[in-house]
């Protein structure tokens, strides 16, 4: 099994990957995270040769799928789609109790972050919602990825902290870069009224974060990034254009102040949550695996 992404390999755009895939004798399954709408020329060569020589493609999206048919020239017939599992449980009730003031509505987005997480234009939203009663507070929890960090340092978290105390609801506004194992994270996640991915890229078609928030239960705000375009069209979230604090506003308001539209969100969320469990997902690795080595082995004989 190969994860693929451009920043994981050596060389421009993560060439080194080649001399490796050549070098493979048994079935190989190549994982391809990140499919580019727009893919520069060096990218289209690299990807499109990595898929030619595996003897099966895994995406996590239909449009990622559509995008390596039509954009990298991939058969139809060699490329699968298993979703990207989830690492967080259904909710806990116990969990969503365990917080200082449970009354207060609370918003939380996490990740590493870095400049295309879009956070800023979440902390312009608060104005839009700052008449209500009692004001919702947004937890931004994660670290500064490291990459952005030996580059440019903490300017980004920098950058929102200071948009935050020039907010008028900055207040509210909560950055958490505490450490999280498994079992916090959950509980951090599981407190959360909304889960608010504000994330800048419209080209993105994998996101494990959305994937945490839906399996575990939580009504989703997210901009229109293809993962969520997807994942959220039953229902589980509302998604708004990237770069506009007033539609996330908008949105915010209206799960917050509609709880019928909340428990709606949440109890499809819910449902969604059993084929994003990561038994869920390996089992159908584990089943995709054992066809592609029985394929070898008719095709040898």
């Amino acid at each position: 099994i190969v994860q693929h992404e451009y920043g994981l390999y050596d060389g421009r755009d993560g060439v080194s990957i080649l001399a490796l895939m050549a070098r493979l004798t048994v079935p190989t399954m190549v994982v391809a995270h990140t499919v580019v709408g727009d893919p520069s020329a060096s990218q289209r060569y690299i990807l499109g040769e990595v898929c030619r020589m595996a003897d099966v493609v895994v995406v996590m999206t239909d449009t990622a799928r559509d995008r390596l048919i039509a954009g990298f020239d991939v058969e139809a017939g060699k490329v699968v789609v298993i979703p990207h599992g989830a690492a967080t449980p259904l909710a806990n009730p116990a969990f969503s109790s365990q917080r200082p003031n449970p009354a207060t509505p609370r918003l939380l987005t996490w990740g590493l972050l870095g400049p295309g997480k879009g956070i800023e234009w979440a902390i312009d939203s608060l104005d839009a919602v700052a008449d209500l009663r009692p004001h919702p507070e947004y937890i931004v929890a994660g670290v500064t990825h490291p990459k952005v960090r030996e580059q440019c340092g903490e300017a980004y978290r920098e950058m929102l902290v200071a948009r935050a105390t020039q907010s008028r609801s900055g207040s509210h506004v909560v950055f958490d870069d505490a450490y999280r194992d498994l079992e916090s994270l959950t509980e951090l996640i599981t407190s959360a009224d909304l889960v608010v991915l504000p994330y800048d890229s419209a080209d993105q078609v994998t996101s494990g974060v959305l994937v945490d928030a839906v399996a575990a239960g939580r009504p989703v705000v997210s901009t229109a990034f293809p993962h969520a375009v997807e994942l959220l069209a039953s229902g589980a979230g509302i998604v708004v254009p990237q770069r506009d604090p007033i539609a996330l506003g908008e949105a915010i308001r209206s799960v917050l102040t509609d709880p019928d539209l909340a428990a709606s969100m949440a109890a499809e969320a819910s449902r969604l949550a059993s084929g994003l469990s990561w038994a869920a997902v390996t089992e159908r690795y584990v089943t995709l695996a054992g066809e592609i080595t029985d394929e070898r082995a008719r095709v040898a004989r």
